[in-house]
């Protein structure tokens, strides 16, 4: 009865997403190459708050002025009257080159963040320009598009709080109004700007990003798709185990995940009257656990500062 209660209501995009993409490549590029990608084969060494800042510093100014020298002199952004930057990229460029270790400044949120919001912004201002009385009404438009933009964030986890400005640029700045559908085109720009610069600039003495779509394992995600996740021999677990269960557990499981072990705790399956071995796994540079395991932001930074000095 609890999948009828709405507070127990939870929508994990990455469950349906994760075990279908491949994992990344940058281990197998020439480590020159791979260092530019954030991929280190050893845990980068701690900074004093001087580099940090001095990194920072050179990234915000080369990225911001990169995009704004760029968006001047591409013709079809002048004759369509796109402003010298949208202004939501200042906020960017300080979690971009600051924070670079926040999930919220990691390429999937930085660039799908911008996209989503963007579109939220301009379906509700074309929407709200139905009405003759949109000036009058703006002040609403602009509320319900920063509303829509962070909810549709929260749900593809892609949340990037600039992102939210951008969306209610889309409503409130006539000049950004004006743009319509080609606001998509000069906030993918500017995104791959910002981007490439990061990657050449936080990863001189830093590491950026700490990953690109997410923290977890993807080649063992990738080994666990529905529905062939009981066909190592365990044909109980088809019918009786949860999924999230059968991720991680069962026989195969413990010994995939034995070496990596860091806790084990053990649940009563309500539907079965059996235990099950549920683990949460602490590797250097990945965090994994059932499927149906709920982590807080907080506890997701923990987590990550913690796999960094393992």
């Amino acid at each position: 009865m609890s999948r009828w209660n709405p507070k127990t209501w939870n929508i994990d995009i990455d469950h349906y997403i994760n075990p279908w993409l491949p994992p990344p490549p940058w281990q197998h590029l020439p480590t020159p190459v791979s260092r530019f990608f954030g991929y280190r084969r050893e845990v980068p060494e701690k900074l004093g708050n001087i580099v940090l800042v001095f990194w920072a510093f050179v990234g915000v100014f080369c990225s911001i002025a990169l995009i704004e020298v760029v968006s001047y002199n591409v013709p079809s952004f002048r004759q369509n009257g796109v402003p010298i930057i949208v202004a939501s990229f200042g906020a960017a460029a300080v979690l971009e080159f600051y924070s670079i270790d926040a999930p919220l400044a990691q390429p999937r949120n930085a660039i799908l963040g911008q996209v989503v919001s963007g579109v939220v912004g301009i379906v509700t201002c074309k929407l709200f320009l139905l009405s003759p009385h949109f000036d009058a009404v703006r002040w609403v438009a602009g509320a319900i598009a920063c509303a829509a933009a962070t909810s549709a964030m929260a749900l593809t986890k892609t949340v990037h709080p600039p992102a939210g400005a951008t969306a209610l640029l889309a409503v409130v700045d006539d000049s950004i109004v004006d743009l319509g559908w080609f606001l998509l085109p000069v906030l993918l720009l500017g995104c791959a700007l910002m981007l490439g610069t990061a990657l050449v600039v936080n990863n001189i003495q830093r590491r950026f990003p700490v990953y690109w779509w997410t923290p977890e394992d993807l080649a063992a995600q990738g080994r666990r798709r529905w529905p062939w996740c009981g066909e190592s021999g365990d044909e109980e677990a088809q019918g009786q185990v949860s999924k999230a269960t059968c991720a991680v557990g069962g026989e195969e499981g413990r010994h995939r995940h034995a070496a990596a072990r860091s806790g084990v705790w053990r649940t009563n399956s309500s539907s079965t009257g059996t235990y099950m071995d549920r683990e949460l796994v602490i590797r250097p540079g990945v965090v994994t656990g059932p499927e149906d395991f709920y982590l807080t932001p907080e506890e997701l930074l923990f987590l990550e500062s913690l796999c960094k000095r393992i």
